[in-house]
């Protein structure tokens, strides 16, 4: 679907802007309409948060909404949602996900399906790439984003 691949460019950007802030490049971006209503970067190392994914971090810019927006909503994002970020798609009702490579990491992609939830894996070769780069060059930053060391 075209307009998955320009809001996935849209994530794409958001990880880019991460990385160039001294972060892990993972973005994302909410959609509700047909327009980017959130939009967000990993930013654990920038502001020293222990949550701020890329998700959670769109989920923020987003701000507070009713729950019917959330309902009728698409995230994107770079990589495949962690159980944190997973478990925040599923409270707040987000039917689909369009991820942009699981090949770098494979997150909660079963959970979310086995509740409902429709998940889209493009395999988008810059996203594979901008986080296999990072993961080659900081493995240590990466394995404390997911929980390793």
């Amino acid at each position: 679907m075209e307009s998955d691949l320009n809001f996935m460019k849209e994530a794409v950007r958001e990880a880019i802007t991460g990385l160039e802030s001294g972060g892990i490049p993972i973005g994302s971006v909410l959609v509700h309409g047909g327009e980017i209503i959130g939009r967000g970067h990993n930013r654990r190392i920038q502001k020293g948060s222990a949550v701020l994914h890329g998700e959670m971090d769109a989920l923020e810019d987003a701000g507070r909404l009713p729950a019917k927006i959330y309902r009728d909503s698409t995230i994107y994002t770079t990589l495949s949602p962690c159980s944190m970020c997973t478990g925040a798609i599923l409270l707040y009702g987000i039917p689909r996900v369009v991820i942009g490579e699981n090949r770098n990491f494979m997150g909660e992609e079963d959970l979310l399906r086995s509740r409902g939830v429709e998940v889209v894996v493009l395999q988008d070769a810059d996203c594979i790439r901008i986080m296999n780069d990072f993961i080659q060059n900081k493995p240590e930053l990466w394995n404390e984003d997911i929980g390793v060391d």
